[in-house]
C-alpha cells in the first residue's frame, strides 16, 4: 500500500530581492518517509525550508501539506498545522532551562496516542534530564543540538525538518544524533534532513533530492544514490 503525500510542492519559485535562488522546485514527501535534501552551499536548501515553512513567500507555486495550500500562511500557522523544524544555528532561548524549552512547546499536533511527553523526551536525550535546570546558554554544543531536537518533537509534529543537524558537532555527539533519527525513522516519524553526511544519509533516508542552482538535478532512493556515486562528485563535492 502507497503512503499518503504529506508535504508536495509544485513549480516552486523563491528568492530575495532581485535575486531568484528556486526555479520551479517539483518534489513530494509522504507519510513516514525520511527524505533528503541536498546539495552543495548556495543551491537553494535553506531558501526551500524557509518557503517551506513560511519564513518566505513563495513567488509562484503550490506548497501542499496534507491537501492544504500552505504557501499563503505565516509561519506560526504552518507551525500549528504540525511542521516543526531544528533550525541550522540551534536557536535555544539563552534565558530559558531545558526543562522550560520542552514544556513551553508541548503540544500534540499530530494526535497520536503515543505523544513526546517530557519523560519520554528525557530517555531519547538522558543528558537534557541532567542539564534540566540549566539555561540555553550554559549548554554545550551537542546539548543545544539534543535541545533543539527535543524541543520540535515536543510538539509531537507531522513533519519533523532538520537544518543541518549534525553541523559542527563532535564525532560522539554527532553518533548520538544519528541514532536519535534512526530511533525516530523507525517510529515512523516523517522527516526532512538537510545535512552533508551522504555515508550516513543513505543508511537513515528513504530518498534523497539533490539541488543544483535552484532546481531539483536528482531525485531517487537510497538504493539508487548508493549506487552513483558519481552523483555525490558531480553535485555534492564528496
Amino acid at each position: 500500500m502507497s503512503r499518503e503525500v504529506l508535504l508536495s510542492c509544485l513549480g516552486l519559485e523563491a528568492g530575495y530581492g532581485a535575486s531568484q535562488v528556486l526555479f520551479g522546485l517539483d518534489f513530494d514527501i509522504r507519510a513516514g518517509e525520511v527524505v533528503t535534501l541536498l546539495g552543495r552551499n548556495g543551491m537553494g536548501k535553506s531558501t526551500t525550508i524557509k518557503t517551506v515553512i513560511g519564513g518566505l513567500r513563495a513567488r509562484r507555486g503550490e506548497i501542499r501539506f496534507d491537501g492544504q495550500a500552505i504557501h499563503g500562511l505565516s509561519a506560526d500557522a504552518i507551525a500549528r498545522l504540525g511542521v516543526a523544524i531544528v533550525p541550522e544555528g540551534r536557536q535555544c532561548f539563552p534565558n530559558l532551562s531545558v526543562r522550560e524549552h520542552l514544556v513551553a512547546f508541548a503540544d500534540n499536533r499530530s494526535g497520536t496516542r503515543e505523544p513526546w511527553t517530557l519523560e519520554r523526551l528525557y530517555a531519547l536525550f538522558p543528558r537534557l534530564k541532567e542539564r534540566a535546570g540549566n539555561l540555553g546558554n550554559q549548554l554545550s554544543g551537542g546539548e543545544q543540538q539534543m535541545l533543539a531536537i527535543a524541543r520540535a518533537l515536543s510538539t509531537n509534529p507531522r513533519l519533523l525538518i532538520l537544518d543541518e543537524a549534525t553541523e559542527g558537532l563532535a564525532p560522539v555527539v554527532r553518533e548520538e544524533i544519528w541514532r536519535c533519527l534512526a530511533r525516530l525513522k523507525e517510529a515512523g516519524q516523517t522527516t526532512l534532513v538537510v545535512d552533508k553526511y551522504v555515508e550516513r544519509l543513505v543508511k537513515l533516508a528513504d530518498r534523497h533530492i539533490i539541488l543544483e542552482r535552484g532546481r531539483v538535478a536528482w531525485a531517487g532512493s537510497s538504493a539508487e544514490l548508493d549506487a552513483e556515486r558519481t552523483l555525490w562528485h558531480r553535485y555534492l563535492g564528496v
